[in-house]
C-alpha cells in the first residue's frame, strides 16, 4: 500500500515537471475543523500553510496547477471528562484544474492527496493513549477534493480563498477509542485563505 501511494505521489510530480510551467510561494491561515463530530463538541481551529506550486504561463485558458503544502489543521473539541486540541500536520500534493480569465481570476478544483505528518493532543485524560503513541491512531494517508478561487491584481502578487473536503476517515477503526475521539466517520474540513507571488 505504502510503495503504490509513494508510485502515485511520484507521478503526480512528475507530470507537471514535465511540461513549460511557472512556479510561486504561498502562505496563509487555515480554518479547520472535522465532519461527524458532535459526540465531542468540535470547533473549529486556526492553523497556517506555506508551500510552493507550479503551473503553465499565465495567459491560458485551461491549465493546471500542482502543489507541495505544509497545512496546519486540527479541532478544538470538549466531553464531559475534558477539552482540549487536537493538532495535525500535513503535507499536501494538489493537483488542480484552472480555468484563467483576462489573467486576473483563476478558479482551480481538482484532487488532493494528504500525508499526516505529526499529530498533538491537548486536553487527553489518564485513559488515553501515551502521547508518543498518539499518531498511531489515524490513518496517515487522506485524500479528497480542493476547489477555490484565486485573483491577481497586479505583477505576480496572488491572494485566493480555497476549500479542502477529505473522503478518508481520519481515524483508523479503534476498539477502544479515547476522549477526544470523534466517530469513525470523521473527516478532514479545511477552508485557506493565502497569499503569494508567482514569479
Amino acid at each position: 500500500m505504502k510503495i503504490k501511494a509513494a508510485s502515485i505521489v511520484a507521478l503526480l510530480l512528475l507530470i507537471p515537471l514535465s511540461l513549460p510551467a511557472s512556479i510561486g510561494v504561498k502562505a496563509g491561515l487555515n480554518f479547520a475543523n472535522v465532519t461527524n463530530a458532535s459526540s465531542i463538541n468540535a470547533s473549529s481551529q486556526t492553523g497556517f500553510m506555506a508551500g510552493v506550486f507550479m503551473g503553465p504561463p499565465s495567459g491560458r485558458l485551461l491549465g493546471f496547477q500542482s502543489e507541495l503544502v505544509f497545512s496546519r489543521q486540527g479541532y478544538d473539541f470538549e466531553t464531559n471528562q475534558t477539552t482540549g486540541s487536537v493538532t495535525l500536520d500535513y503535507l499536501l500534493l494538489p493537483q488542480l484544474l484552472t480555468l484563467n480569465f483576462a489573467n486576473i481570476v483563476r478558479v482551480q478544483a481538482g484532487f488532493q492527496l494528504s500525508y499526516l505528518l505529526k499529530a498533538k493532543v491537548e486536553g487527553a485524560t489518564t485513559d488515553d493513549p501515551a502521547t508518543d503513541k498518539i499518531l498511531d491512531l489515524f490513518n496517515r494517508l487522506d485524500y479528497g477534493l480542493a476547489g477555490g478561487v484565486e485573483v491577481s491584481p497586479f505583477m505576480g502578487f496572488l491572494a485566493g480563498a480555497r476549500l479542502n473536503l477529505s473522503f478518508g476517515n481520519l481515524y483508523k477503526n479503534l476498539s477502544n477509542p479515547p476522549t477526544f475521539f470523534p466517530s469513525i466517520n470523521a473527516k478532514n474540513n479545511v477552508f485557506s485563505l493565502y497569499a503569494g507571488y508567482r514569479f
